[in-house]
């Protein structure tokens, strides 16, 4: 199986809706590698683990694999040498201790589960190290009581703390030291115990400058009075960390050296992670563990494609008993490249141990390789067409199949002539059968279902359709012959009678209608010639084309005595010479007889104007008469 099998079956998005309902980060990953198993045995086991976690699930109103985390990079921490830090020790005690859950609730389910119950015998239990660390970590930090020698330093460190604090609060009450004193707090700066003084007297008040507020108008001073207290604390401070390191580098060995089994218990989390992922994936979508054959058998029984939802119609599908090569005809639409995609990712999801939504009756075959022909495989950077591309995929999966190999092609030998493509089809149908493939093809071509009409061992399927309503059932009807039902559409479209007939007479024989249709039935071409613009006159309403302009202009008046001719352009009266016009066409050819010309150069809000004055308007008389007194006026 290639890249472009599981892209084009959406294989990578199934294994997406399984993730899902994974708990941690283990079971993704594995989900991630997944790949189909080719061998019966293991697509057997991996459907035998979804069963019985489906079992589990539908018995049990919850399964303890909450709260176990992806511990794999802390234990490659340690791996290199590096000491864990107490949020990576409790988290590595939280994996421990779910682990030692997992095992106690998988104990008791052999009767349910042999399967899993078996993985459990694997797991082990680290009580000491769980405990090692609850007792040495607590709120993410080394606790106190991890050992005698930090719980003295930490006693230590306290009663230095209290006597600086008691030094300092002297110190704020200090009334020699008021007028200094910007706030009356103590401020903790990088571990050490300052009083915030204004800057200005600084050098008033002895002791050591910490740290400078951002504006400077306050210097944070730890006062002489405490410095040696502040050193003692630092001391002790340096000695705790000492002590801190070794409790966390005694627990980290103590792991290290439990690596090798923790990392099985890892793997078995994962397993049981991604294996209960396919259940609750299979309770979602009620889904069932069909039969298994290796010998090339699919039959499904109302199966749904997994990624489909909303009202989906099932499919009923059988391939490889009575005829190992199935054709599908029917309407564009239809829902026969669907059919394709269902049978394909059905196929994949079974042999990666998925359930899958059918019936009891369903079975699926463990096939050696998986390969589809779907869709438009166009590619640009290699200058290859469709049709091209489709060859280069067939010539590809030709020299990979074997004769267990499950071969799915969508609308095959297309994207050439008709006649070619058929033929093509047929050989590479014929070749494949021969090489003891199980092939399902669709297509529009009906050479090729003729083809499987006769050869004992192809067999035909139509894609149901309503002729009443021109709708497709997506319904697959195997041992039926469809068509892309042109001639039902056409006569719901009305087209004549007559030639659905003729065109229904051509699909069953190729004896052509090839008679001439006669001479009277057939428009002759209107000779028209013009004469050379230098010797023909222009007639006023001729249309000709201004060659300066581009463009087509109306002739006003005719040729004067220097060859120039007023033409009616863009409202414009223009004088042009007879060799820079050419003729388009006449005025006798563009205007009934006895035609007005001079209604052609006027704008139309002058011609109704005129025409409203002879029909005598109120509203274009009294026009008229402001137009007279405006002029007298003047």
């Amino acid at each position: 199986m290639n890249t472009m099998t599981y892209e084009k079956l959406q294989y990578n998005e199934l294994k997406e809706m399984v993730k899902l309902h994974c708990v941690s980060s283990l079971g993704k990953e594995l989900l991630d590698k997944l790949q189909p198993s080719t061998n019966m045995k293991v697509v057997q086991n991996k459907l035998n683990e979804t069963t019985e976690a489906r079992k589990l699930l539908d018995a049990e109103s919850h399964l303890p694999l909450k709260g176990i985390s992806n511990i794999n990079l802390h234990i490659e921490k340690l791996e290199k040498g590096m000491i864990l830090g107490p949020s990576e020790l409790v988290a590595i005690s939280d994996f421990l201790r779910g682990c030692r859950t997992i095992k106690k609730f998988m104990l008791d389910k052999e009767f349910f589960a042999p399967v899993l119950h078996s993985y459990s015998h694997s797991m082990m239990e680290f009580r000491d190290i769980e405990e090692n660390i609850n007792h040495s970590i607590r709120g993410n930090r080394v606790d106190s009581e991890a050992s005698k020698e930090l719980k003295r330093i930490r006693n230590h460190i306290a009663k230095a703390e209290e006597k600086i604090e008691e030094r300092l609060n002297k110190f704020l009450k200090s009334s020699a030291y008021k007028e200094y004193i910007q706030e009356f707090f103590i401020s903790k700066k990088d571990d050490r115990f300052t009083i915030p003084i204004k800057a200005s007297y600084k050098n008033q008040v002895a002791g050591t400058i910490v740290e400078v507020s951002s504006k400077g108008s306050t210097v944070f001073i730890e006062p002489a009075a405490i410095s040696k207290l502040n050193t003692e604390l630092a001391v002790l401070k340096a000695e705790e960390s000492i002590e801190e390191y070794q409790i966390l580098a005694t627990l980290s060995g103590s792991i290290l050296e439990e690596t090798r089994q923790i990392n099985i218990n890892i793997e078995l989390i994962g397993q049981y992670d991604m294996i209960f992922a396919k259940a609750k994936f299979s309770k979602k979508m009620d889904g069932i563990e069909p039969r298994l054959n290796n010998h090339g058998y699919i039959k499904l029984t109302n199966c749904k494609h997994p990624l489909l939802s909303g009202n989906i119609v099932p499919l009923d599908f059988e391939i490889g008993n009575d005829y190992r090569s199935l054709i599908i005809t029917g309407p564009n639409a239809g829902g026969k490249t669907v059919v394709l995609k269902t049978i394909g990712i059905l196929t994949l999801a079974v042999m990666s141990g998925f359930h899958i939504e059918a019936d009891e009756s369903t079975e699926i075959a463990v096939f050696d390789q998986l390969f589809v022909d779907i869709g438009d495989n166009q590619s640009i950077e290699n200058s290859l067409s469709t049709f091209s591309s489709h060859m280069k995929n067939i010539s590809e999966i030709m020299g990979a199949s074997t004769n267990n190999t499950l071969l799915l092609f969508d609308e095959i030998g297309s994207g050439t002539e008709p006649n070619e493509g058929a033929g093509l089809a047929i050989a590479i149908l014929e070749e494949f059968y021969q090489m003891g493939c199980i092939t399902v093809a669709t297509t529009h071509y009906g050479e090729i279902k003729r083809y499987s009409e006769i050869h004992s061992d192809f067999m035909n399927a139509a894609m149901q359709f309503n002729s009443e309503t021109l709708e497709p059932m997506y319904k697959l009807l195997i041992g039926k012959s469809g068509d892309s039902n042109a001639l039902w559409i056409s006569k719901k479209m009305n087209l004549r009678e007559k030639v659905l007939q003729k065109a229904q007479h051509y699909i069953e024989n190729k004896n052509y209608d090839l008679e001439r249709v006669r001479d009277n039935k057939i428009k002759k071409p209107i000779q028209t010639t013009i004469q050379d613009e230098t010797t023909y006159e222009f007639e006023k309403g001729d249309r000709v084309k201004l060659m300066e302009q581009n463009d087509s202009g109306i002739v006003y008046e005719k040729k004067d005595n220097l060859n120039n001719v007023l033409v009616f352009y863009n409202n414009e009266i223009l004088k042009v010479n007879v060799k820079r016009i050419q003729l388009e066409v006449k005025a006798t050819e563009l205007y009934p007889e006895g035609y007005d010309l001079n209604t052609i150069f006027v704008r139309y809000e002058e011609r109704k104007f005129q025409r409203d004055i002879e029909r005598g308007s109120k509203k274009a008389l009294k026009k008229v008469s402001k137009e007279i007194k405006k002029r007298h006026n003047e």
